[in-house]
């Protein structure tokens, strides 16, 4: 009985942990995209005061070449977090199987107690009228 609490606790605390790295994975993913939206707007606030949004032109505002970068860098590593996103929902999914698994099976044992319990009281409680109805 205490390991199979034991047990279901920790699939518990597993799966607990897998939600909090999606949503960590999630909230970084929300940060990035924020952030690209935010150089985006500034590359455009410089390509209006210089006059000048051709990046291959000589003038091109060298602010706007380096938030461009950045902004570049900033998706590339939202797209890597997809890729990981994608494999800690896979865990996450297999950890709330596992954690599924583990509780159908106490339910079905607990089930088979209760109901080794009520035959026991049953049958006492027929012994009892038995006894009253002899009486």
């Amino acid at each position: 009985m205490k390991s199979r609490d034991t047990l279901i606790r920790l699939r518990r605390f597993q799966a607990d942990e897998k939600r909090r790295k999606v949503a960590q994975i999630e909230a970084m993913i929300a940060d990035f995209a924020r952030m690209a939206a935010d150089l985006d707007r500034e590359i455009g606030q410089e390509e209006q005061r210089a006059g000048i949004s051709d990046p291959a032109h000589f003038a091109y505002p060298t602010y706007a070449r380096a938030a461009a970068q950045r902004r570049d860098n900033i998706r590339r590593s939202a797209e890597e977090l997809d890729v990981q996103l994608a494999a800690a929902k896979a865990a996450l999914a297999e950890a709330f199987e596992e954690l599924k698994k583990v509780e159908i099976l106490d339910d079905r044992e607990r089930s088979g107690e209760r109901a080794a319990e009520n035959a026991r009281d049953q049958a006492s409680m027929d012994a009892i009228g038995l006894g009253r109805a002899r009486a």
